[in-house]
């Protein structure tokens, strides 16, 4: 409050106001003086009150009691307890919850039950979306210009966080794209006046398109524009429970992009390393200066995508503004697995992956601070996107990834997490090339990819068996005491099978 504010309805704090005392009595001689004190002191607890409420909710008020995620050492806590937890990535959460063209409420909540229902209440969620140039993207996009928002989807926002935390369910919702099926960094680039590289054109193709693309963490204006959507969507208030989002605890984590990395393999990319570096560690340090409630973490895909490099991939994440380490694994479009080749190539993608966890893990070590591993999946058999296809390779792939990372939480490594990639449920591929198309409904799999690659659909009954027979495992890991034990219960024991 202003003091002019003060001054003109005759307030003045640790002052006596002849106004205000004269409003309180008619006389102050005599017995009358006990009475006269008392009202004044009661009007000046009052008075105190109305003032604080006015500068601040009733939830920062009593945020002390709030169930943040926190990091303490190499692991999450909540309330003094530990945090370890399964999920997915449904990153068209706020599409399903919009009030728009793609909403679709019912289903949203039947995903976040049917979810739940396995012990996977951690979702990684797209929070930003801008105007694409590009084929192949999501349509349509949470920003269509520069400072201008569809309310629709971040309405939609909102609802999945006002139901997921009835769920009691974490979500990590990640800022920005290194990619172009979302928009952005490419985009933010075009709005500050750069021309566009498109990678479908074959005079310049990925390479060029990639490192147009990590050319965002040194635009200064691109940059500008898209600190002024974080403010705006960190500073947001709720429109369902009245949170402000800054203060909610269904949000585990911000997340600068997915997949951001300094370009492709070469020259460019090298050069570019102490622009990456500086992006990261001052856009946390601007997201923590807006909010101190909440984690912060890049959406690295690891070493991969950090040049191949375990140096750059630290160097990237030493800041004390990253609170968290991430990671992801894809065999196949790593060139690791070929569906239409299982015999020959599956053998040696395990071996793989169990490096890739394996290095990852020392990785984390090194730094003391906590990793997930927030996308892995596989396709189908055969390398079919339909919901019918076989997923035996699938599912014994998931099976020796699950019990892996168990295995690393159970025993007290820096594995906290993992989020697979990607939740489909209900959805599904609309026509038979797979080819999303505006309007469709949206499955796990980006508009750019074949609908159905990497899904897990409802029907994928050997596959949800899987996940929720982990994901109620890792929640068994919370107890009280799961921090000081290497005993507990591995998810193959009887008992701990799903029905």
């Amino acid at each position: 409050m202003y003091e002019g504010d003060r001054r003109s309805k005759n307030i003045y704090i640790g002052s006596y106001d002849p106004v205000v005392s004269k409003s309180l009595r008619s006389d102050h001689t005599g017995t009358n003086d006990n009475l006269y004190h008392m009202r004044l002191t009661l009007w000046s607890m009052l008075l105190a009150v109305s003032l604080i409420l006015s500068s601040c909710s009733l939830t920062r008020l009593f945020r002390g009691r709030e169930d943040f995620v926190r990091v303490r050492g190499t692991h999450f806590v909540t309330d003094k307890k530990p945090y370890y937890f399964a999920g997915a990535n449904l990153w068209y959460a706020c599409y399903m919850g919009s009030s728009g063209v793609t909403g679709d409420r019912p289903r949203l909540l039947r995903e976040l039950d049917s979810l739940k229902s396995r012990g996977m209440d951690n979702l990684r969620i797209l929070a930003a979306s801008e105007q694409p140039y590009l084929k192949g993207t999501v349509k349509p996009v949470i920003q269509p210009r520069p400072g201008e928002v569809d309310e629709h989807l971040l309405e939609g926002l909102d609802f999945v966080l006002a139901e997921m935390a009835k769920r009691h369910m974490r979500a990590v919702l990640y800022l920005n794209n290194y990619w172009e099926w979302s928009g952005g960094m490419v985009v933010y680039n075009v709005w500050s006046g750069q021309e566009s590289v498109d990678p479908y054109d074959t005079t310049k193709g990925w390479e060029a398109f990639m490192n147009f693309s990590a050319g965002f963490y040194s635009n200064q204006k691109a940059n500008t524009l898209f600190r002024d959507y974080v403010r705006r969507l960190i500073t947001r208030k709720n429109t369902v429970n009245g949170r402000l989002y800054r203060e909610d605890p269904a949000i585990m984590s911000w997340q600068l992009a997915n997949e951001p990395r300094p370009g492709a393999l070469g020259v460019y990319a090298e050069h570019n390393l102490p622009a990456y570096y500086r992006w990261i560690d001052s856009t946390a340090r601007f997201i923590h200066s807006l909010d101190t409630n909440h984690l912060v973490s890049t959406g690295s895909e690891g070493t991969i995508g950090s040049l191949l490099s375990p140096q750059y991939y630290l160097a990237a994440h030493k800041t004390p503004q990253v609170d968290y380490l991430t990671f992801h694994l894809w065999p196949q479009n790593w060139g690791w697995f070929d569906p239409k080749n299982i015999a020959t190539t599956f053998p040696g993608t395990k071996e793989k992956a169990l490096e890739y966890i394996g290095a990852h893990l020392a990785l984390a070590r090194q730094l003391q601070k906590p990793i997930v591993m927030e996308e892995f999946g596989l396709g189908r058999d055969g390398g079919s996107f339909q919901s019918t296809a076989a997923t035996t390779t699938r599912d014994a792939y998931f099976e020796l990834i699950l019990r892996t990372l168990f295995d690393s939480a159970r025993t007290g490594t820096p594995l906290a997490g993992y989020n697979v990639w990607a939740w489909g449920g209900e959805g599904r591929a609309q026509h038979d090339d797979g080819v999303w198309k505006e309007g469709d409904p949206f499955t796990g799999d980006p508009p750019q990819e074949p609908q159905g690659q990497n899904s897990v659909f409802s029907n994928d009954s050997a596959t949800l068996e899987i996940l929720g027979r982990y994901g109620k495992a890792m929640r068994k890991l919370r107890s009280a005491d799961s921090l000081l034990t290497t005993s507990r219960q591995h998810p193959n024991a009887a008992s701990t099978r799903t029905p």
